[in-house]
């Protein structure tokens, strides 16, 4: 591929599984390095800070750091604070991610569960054990009196080393209806996600390719924003997912691991056509 002058590669799915590294992609990474292509992470994770996810990462192998690295979480603390500053902010959550919500308001979740204290903004992370009918039905109720509802994502599940896990899509839209409201979403596939993180780069979206392993959050979602997608049949991958989408990748590649030969990297094996 020629005029590709950065890239934005999702995490969970496409690097690692379970926060392993998938075979061959630290060895992609560091090629990609070595030629000198500008990239960044971006991810909807939401069970660990921006610093926890470069120790990960970094633990595994792959030449990255804090800098390199867009979280949801992060997105969303900026778009909290720019649009709702000062905000009472409710945040429902799996995983501790505040060091990244900084400069912003939260409330206590007893607190609003019992009414003392009442919020401006539910904020919706990741799911997991924390989202069970009181957190679900406390949300409900402060959205019915008024509080605007923020989505860190709209994920339908993951994959995890046991297989694939329900996640925030799997929830949201039935409290949109119920409440009668609709979730802002600042992570992917948001077009300011996309937007921050090429500001990041400062790299134009025509020049820019999107690695991921969501076909409709990840890749479709960066083509409708003018970058080019780069599908991988790893992670949450599923072949009936694939067929079903409602719109077709710019390229579908094996793995990560397949990124440098499609790039024509000096020294990277020939990439067979998908």
């Amino acid at each position: 591929m020629k005029g590709i002058g950065a890239v934005l590669i999702d995490i969970d799915g496409v690097l690692t599984v379970s926060w392993k590294a998938l075979p061959g992609t630290v060895a992609a990474m560091e090629r990609l390095r070595a030629a000198g292509v500008p990239l960044l992470l971006v991810t909807n994770t939401t069970s660990r800070t921006r610093e926890a996810v470069a120790g990960r990462l970094a633990g595994e192998g792959f030449p990255v750091g804090v800098e390199d690295i867009l979280t949801a979480p992060a997105a969303t603390a900026a778009y909290l604070r720019a649009h709702h500053p000062d905000a009472r902010c409710l945040l429902i959550n799996s995983g501790e991610v505040r060091p990244d919500l900084a400069g912003v308001r939260l409330v206590g979740e007893e607190a609003a569960a019992a009414g003392r204290e009442a919020p401006d903004v539910v904020v919706f992370g990741g799911a997991g054990e924390e989202f069970g009918y009181r957190a679900l039905n406390t949300a409900f109720r402060h959205l019915q009196r008024g509080a605007r509802l923020v989505a860190m994502h709209r994920n339908l599940y993951w994959r995890t080393a046991d297989g694939l896990d329900l996640d925030t899509g799997a929830f949201l839209p039935g409290l949109e209806r119920a409440a009668g409201v609709e979730a802002v979403v600042t992570g992917k596939p948001a077009g300011a996600f996309f937007a921050t993180a090429l500001a990041h780069l400062g790299a134009a979206a025509a020049d820019t390719l999107m690695v991921g392993d969501d076909i409709e959050s990840d890749v479709l979602a960066a083509q409708r924003h003018g970058l080019t997608g780069v599908l991988v049949r790893t992670g949450k991958y599923l072949p009936e997912t694939h067929r079903a989408a409602t719109g077709t990748p710019d390229h579908v590649l094996d793995s990560f691991a397949a990124l440098p030969a499609l790039l024509g990297l000096p020294g990277a094996p020939e990439q067979p056509a998908p």
